[in-house]
């Protein structure tokens, strides 16, 4: 004859029942794994949290500091004089409003700025080298380039590059890199859940006797529930403080030691790809919100896949 909970438990009978020790042993090997996993998992969920925004906020600067300047340039021509139709592209950009800057380039400089792609000790005097005339827009403003362009009509070999479609690359970029690390962290996410199941499902099997008995005594699933979630989202915010204080280490480590290579080769690269290579606070905070919501899914996959098991559905 099979013996049913009596129903008359409530919250008071449910305080006089709860066990003097943990249902779940607090350190279990199981326990230790699971902890070790969620750290590793928080630690890459927080790395990718904070490239994505270390990236994006590189690709926004890289558009901020394009969309600040537009280029001119003034190919040679045979019969012109390639050094007045420089005067005239510079006279044209300077009588656009919100101009606040015209530099021509110089042939030696312009050859500069070939080296790092041709090398050096090549002789470009022969070649029709294109010259340069960068125009540097005022803060906030919106010069009319249409208008610009109509004006270099009368210069020989002029043309405006205005940038806009290395804009477009760069927030194409940057979005296919934002997505990209949205669904990492999706699949960590998941990851982190499917361990926690697991380790549930293990925690329940080796405690069969202890949750029969307190069925028997007249607890309802609810606290079998609360007392496994309670375990399991304190291991995930111990291991996600964990894996989240490590990832924090690795970016202020990162940061001094780009500190310490500018003025270097490699220093100068990394400046120019990711600025200072800091996360700023929006970086730190995105790795605490990781961390709290480690420790959310991981209490709150366990309550479901306690509640499952009871019922028979796992």
């Amino acid at each position: 004859m099979t013996q049913t909970a009596p129903a008359w438990t409530d919250r008071r009978t449910e305080a006089l029942i709860r066990p003097a020790a943990p249902i779940v042993p607090n350190r279990s090997i199981a326990g230790r794994s699971l902890m070790a996993v969620v750290a590793i998992m928080t630690f890459l969920v927080a790395l990718t949290a904070g490239g994505v925004q270390l990236i994006a906020a590189a690709a926004a600067d890289w558009g901020s500091d394009i969309s600040r300047e537009v280029t001119i340039q003034v190919r040679p021509e045979d019969g012109r004089d390639v050094e007045a139709e420089l005067a005239k592209a510079a006279d044209a950009a300077r009588s656009l409003a919100g101009v606040s800057e015209v530099q021509v380039y110089s042939r030696a400089e312009t050859e500069r700025l070939l080296t790092p792609w041709l090398g050096e000790g090549l002789n470009l005097g022969d070649l029709p080298i294109p010259r340069l005339v960068v125009v540097k827009i005022a803060p906030g403003a919106r010069p009319d380039f249409a208008a610009l362009r109509e004006r270099l009509g009368g210069v020989a070999g002029a043309s405006l590059d205005d940038h806009r479609f290395w804009i477009e690359r760069l927030s194409t970029m940057a979005r296919a890199f934002v997505l990209g690390g949205l669904a990492v962290l999706a699949l960590m996410m998941t990851a982190t859940a499917l361990s926690v199941v697991f380790a549930t499902h293990g925690a329940m099997a080796g405690n069969r006797d202890v949750v029969e008995v307190l069925h028997f005594v007249g607890a309802h699933d609810s606290f079998i529930a609360n007392e496994f979630q309670r375990h399991f989202m304190w291991l995930g915010l111990k291991g996600g403080f964990t894996g989240g204080a490590a990832a924090a280490i690795v970016f202020s480590l990162a940061h001094v030691l780009a500190g310490r290579l500018v003025a270097t080769a490699g220093g100068d690269e990394m400046e120019a790809m990711f600025g200072s290579f800091a996360v700023g606070w929006q970086g730190y905070a995105a790795i605490v919100v990781a961390v709290m919501l480690i420790a959310v899914i991981t209490g709150v996959t366990s309550r479901v896949t306690v509640h499952r098991v009871l019922r028979g559905r796992l």
